[in-house]
This record gives structure tokens, sequence and C-alpha cells, in this order.
């Protein structure tokens, strides 16, 4: 009997939800699936509020661990034919209680030399939240197989409205009844199950070689030339931001809140002025780099690291 493990972490059950519709038309006699929720000893809570949001910034982009449960005997002693990892995007990273797996003791236990399907569930970005689970799968001896990125289709400033409605309300609904739903769409959460039969097929033959073509031309990773670019640079400043606010002190500390308030207010900047004049830069120059915006689409729809991340 085959087995899969799916490990997951979703505060919000959206991304629950497109593993399991992804994962049930595997379920077969001859296939047994496990699900694993990674549990922080101190929980996050959801939806957010406002002051709490901004104050993992600095520990989330630094991929600083926080304690999780240990995860149950049963996950710990078998060994799996294939791990199903799913997680969100916090500022531009993994999220705090995958970044906490991904880096303990467990990791490599439970992944070490075992094929990977990594499934990301955000609003847009994810291209460099990616290449950081790439690395902390090398380092646990994992063999990334196979990657989808479910994300929100809405044009980028419409989606920052209805993100953040969501986060802060907890209300998966229409914003002042205009808006469009926020998240991934209730259409491409439905129809992740394009996706379990490829996954049966590999699993089956244990042959993932192939897996990842297939996924593309299921329309599984869409590769958006511009968002390369902002990821890259935003993660160049959030860099400089998280180093200068973990300075201030732990969570709560007088100087850490003043700093995040500034940094709370440069982000909404950046994003209401600084990425329009980004986005037009990329227009302007995307004859001259169109070669190298082709190699990053196609790197970035791989399951490959490069060999200087």
């Amino acid at each position: 009997m085959k087995e899969i493990l799916v490990i997951h972490y979703s505060q919000t059950g959206q991304l629950t939800t497109i593993l399991k519709n992804m994962i049930t038309p595997i379920f077969k006699e001859e296939i047994n699936v496990t699900y694993y929720e990674i549990k922080p000893v101190k929980p996050f809570k959801f939806p957010w509020g406002k002051d709490s949001f901004y104050d993992v910034f600095p520990e989330t982009f630094l991929q600083i661990p926080s304690e999780i449960e240990t995860p149950p005997e049963e996950i710990l002693n078998k060994d799996f034919d294939l791990v199903v990892l799913g997680y969100q995007v916090w500022f531009l990273t993994p999220s705090i209680p995958i970044n906490s797996f991904l880096k303990s003791e467990f990791a490599e236990k439970i992944m070490g030399n075992t094929p990977v399907i990594t499934v990301v569930a955000c609003r847009n970005m994810w291209l460099q939240a990616q290449e950081k689970v790439k690395r902390l799968l090398v380092k646990a001896n994992a063999n990334l197989v196979g990657h989808l990125a479910f994300v929100d289709k809405h044009i980028n400033h419409i989606s920052v409205i209805t993100i953040e409605y969501w986060m802060l309300s907890g209300k998966k609904d229409r914003y002042l009844g205009i808006f469009p739903k926020p998240g991934v769409s209730d259409k491409d959460i439905k129809e992740a199950n394009k996706y379990g039969a490829p996954i049966k097929e590999a699993l089956v033959k244990n042959d993932f070689s192939t897996l990842q073509k297939t996924f593309v031309k299921l329309g599984g990773v869409i590769v958006n030339p511009y968002l390369v670019m902002t990821d890259e640079r935003g993660n160049v400043i959030f860099s400089k931001w998280a180093n200068l606010i973990i300075k201030k002190g732990k969570s709560g500390a007088p100087k850490r809140v003043k700093f995040l308030k500034v940094f709370k207010y440069y982000l909404l900047f950046a994003i209401w002025v600084i990425a329009p004049i980004v986005f037009i830069v990329f227009l302007l120059t995307y004859l001259p780099t169109h070669l190298k915006r082709k190699r990053e689409k196609e790197y970035f729809s791989s399951v490959y690291l490069k060999e200087n991340s």
C-alpha cells in the first residue's frame, strides 16, 4: 500500500480545503492518506488584529522559528511514499508555523529521501517564498518533485483591499458588497481535484520525473514576469526593515511598536505609489529583457533550485 502524508497549516481553512479537494481523487484501497496539521505551541489568532498582523513581520521574514507541538508518533515512525506540503505566504516568506516545521528536527525524519509536492495558497507573490522552501527542503534531504500555486487572480490593488478585509475581519465575502471575494476563487479551489489523477499516476508508477510539466500544462503554476521583479525587490527592502525592527526588541517593546507603525505606512506607500511606477518601468524595459524574463518564467515554473541560491 502506498502512503501519502499531507502536511499543512492554514489559518483560514482555505489551503486545507484545496489540499483535500486535490487529494480526494487519490483515495483508493491501495493508497492511504494521512493528514498532519502543524500546531504552534503559541497559536496565531485569526482574524488578525492590526497590531498582531504587523508584529509577526520581522520574525516571519527573517525565518526565526517558533516552538511547535511534536508530531504524532505514528507519523514520525512511518515511512511515506509521498509528502504533500501545503503552506501560506506571510510577508513574502513561508508562514512561521511552516518555517518552524521545516527548520525542526522533525522535518528530515519525516521527509528525508522522500518525494515532496509543495502547494501554496496566497494573494499573488509566492516566488521567493518558494525559493526559501526549496532551500529548507534541501537541508531536510527531501526531494521536491512538484509544485502548485493557487493565487488570487484579481488585479493587485483590488486583492490588497480584499485580503486585508479578510485577514482583519475573518469574513471571506464581498467587501462593501462591491469588491470580489478575497483569496483563491471558488472555481480554482473546486478544480484542485484535477491534480489528483497525475499525482496518483506518478505515485503508482513511482516516477515523478514529468509531474511538474503536467502541473504546468494544467495551469497549476502561472508565473507573472512583473511579479518576479517585484518579489525580488520586495525581499531586498523587507530584509532591511526586518533587520532594523528586530533590533528594537521583542513583541510589545516601545521602540519596536514605533518602527512597526512606520513600516506599516511605508508598506502602504510602496503598494499604492511605488508599485505602479515599478510596473511602468517594467513595461518600458520588457522588450530588452524579454529573454531574461523567459528564462525566469521557465525557472520559477520548475522544481529546480539554482546552485547559488
